[in-house]
């Protein structure tokens, strides 16, 4: 039985207050560690074009692991709102390249060139052991994940996000779900 939304919000906000509360040094730590096994993993499963995101909020900070893929010749796109009932747009980008904020205050790139990754990084406020993702609520990933051409979902937690709750009708499962101290493929 799917989850009441007041629910859903009071185990946000919980999860929020749980991310922001972690201290400086240990973020930095876990944040490398979410990067090494992200750049381990695309190793095994390589993409030509990976969507990323720039973070809020207290997400997990990916921006060395960026850096390495761009090295790499990944190429890499940030999402963008294109309108509140629309799946996101990528735009390429490069780690350095300029970026401006959009109407929600999220850095984005300068650039209009949209691409299409085949895998996303996603990023979650909480995630269950089925898969399913606890966002801040707007859908956007979900309807991008509902796409036809849906690309691969990588989600990105700290472990401590790790909580049981029942998905929505309309939540789509991650492929993958990666944290400092685990990684939980489809099917696991």
């Amino acid at each position: 039985m799917p989850e009441s939304s007041s629910v859903k919000t009071a185990l946000r906000r919980q999860l929020l207050a749980n991310r922001q509360g972690i201290a400086a040094e240990v973020r930095r730590h876990s944040d490398r560690l979410i990067g090494e096994r992200l750049l381990a993993w695309l190793e095994w499963h390589p993409v030509d074009v990976l969507g990323v995101y720039w973070p809020i909020r207290s997400e997990p900070d990916l921006s060395e692991a960026y850096e390495v893929l761009a090295a790499r010749g990944v190429k890499l796109a940030l999402p963008v709102v294109v309108e509140n009932n629309a799946s996101l747009r990528y735009n390429a980008w490069t780690p350095g390249e300029p970026m401006q904020k959009d109407a929600f205050g999220v850095a984005i790139p300068v650039s209009s060139t949209a691409v299409a990754p085949q895998a996303i990084l996603v990023p979650c406020v909480g995630f269950n052991r089925q898969g399913f993702r606890l966002g801040y609520g707007g859908g956007f990933y979900d309807r991008t994940l509902a796409a036809e051409a849906r690309p691969l979902a990588i989600g990105i937690a700290y472990t401590m996000a790790m909580v049981s709750f029942a998905p929505d009708i309309h939540d789509i499962a991650l492929d993958v779900v990666m944290t400092e101290s685990l990684q939980l493929e489809a099917g696991d």
